[in-house]
């Protein structure tokens, strides 16, 4: 499995920042020396060029973004400082999803070992999200006539209203969410598909919930196949997390992670998996969460890889 990093393009924080930024580089450490991740590779993506952004965002919060001239307002929405770094770091997490996305077509399963940052609108960002990597990177692969028609599976805690925002009333683009019914964002974006969860919901209310929303995304694939699906794997439903409000267990996430990914592998819709958000404060926590995701994601890559048949030479 192709595994797509981005955490040496620092993004610099004042120490007393509430975002866990460390998570990225103790993540890629950890795939980097782990048994489990012996047979993939990982690799720094290209960074997200203007003509590609522009594809989901307007050419003049590219530019504000660019230049340092974002107002006070624009910023403080974001959450992080304006540096050239942060656009860098923005430019290059976008790459990774678009090209995870790329390597996913090719080997069924690939990751960005960060992306997710499904609060970004066309307009502005939001949330600790500068661009929205998924909605671009559809856009992307779908400028290119790499794929027709595509799925959001956003199961981060929190409603992804930039994703459904950029991508609303398109047919070859369906949005699921399952979030925090009264979580980040006060207003909600409708997506095709909506999960509204109270907060305190545990392992077997959420999976029951998961069998559900996916039965609804069945019926967009039953109506046209999708040939792509970008899967937001959030660490925040954790009940250790600080910003998340729900009960599931690790055990419970990674049940979840298996029917997701099987859901996709089941329809063989290739699926590129982003990390999303987590807030635990013990950023470890948020690290073996993540690490269970991709580990899950590998060993279903190398069941599919050993399940076609050789190419004649």
């Amino acid at each position: 499995m192709k595994l797509f990093y981005t955490d040496h393009f620092e993004l610099p924080l004042p120490e007393t920042h509430r975002f866990p930024m460390d998570k990225y580089r103790r993540l890629r450490r950890h795939v980097a020396t782990s048994s489990h991740h012996r047979g993939d590779v990982l690799l720094v993506p290209p960074a997200a060029t203007d003509q590609q952004l522009e594809l989901c965002h307007d050419a003049s919060y590219i530019e504000r973004v660019k230049t340092g001239t974002l107002s006070t307002n624009e910023i403080r929405r974001i959450g992080f400082p304006w540096s050239e770094k942060m656009l860098e770091r923005s430019r290059r997490s976008t790459g990774a999803t678009i090209a995870a996305g790329l390597a996913a077509l090719a080997d069924g399963i690939a990751a960005n070992l960060a992306g997710g940052t499904h609060h970004a609108f066309a307009d502005a960002g939001e949330g600790y999200c500068v661009f929205n990597d998924a909605a671009v990177a559809i856009r992307v692969l779908q400028t290119e006539s790499k794929i027709g028609r595509a799925c959001v599976i956003d199961l981060d805690v929190h409603q992804g209203n930039g994703t459904a925002s950029i991508l609303a009333g398109d047919p070859t683009a369906i949005t699921l969410s399952m979030h925090g019914a009264k979580n980040f964002p006060l207003r909600k974006v409708p997506s095709d598909i909506d999960v509204p969860l109270a907060d305190g919901t545990n392992d077997d209310t959420y999976l029951a919930h998961l069998a559900d929303a996916l039965g609804a995304l069945d019926r967009f694939h039953q109506s046209e196949s999708f040939d792509l699906a970008i899967y937001l794997a959030g660490a925040d439903p954790y009940e250790g997390d600080r910003l998340g409000r729900m009960r599931l267990t690790k055990a419970g996430l990674v049940r979840r992670d298996q029917i997701a990914l099987q859901w996709c592998r089941d329809r063989s819709i290739p699926v590129a998996v982003a990390m999303s958000g987590g807030y635990a404060p013990n950023i470890d926590d948020i690290v073996s969460i993540h690490a269970a995701t991709l580990q899950t994601a590998s060993t279903m890559c190398c069941e599919i890889n050993i399940s076609q048949p050789e190419k004649n030479s």
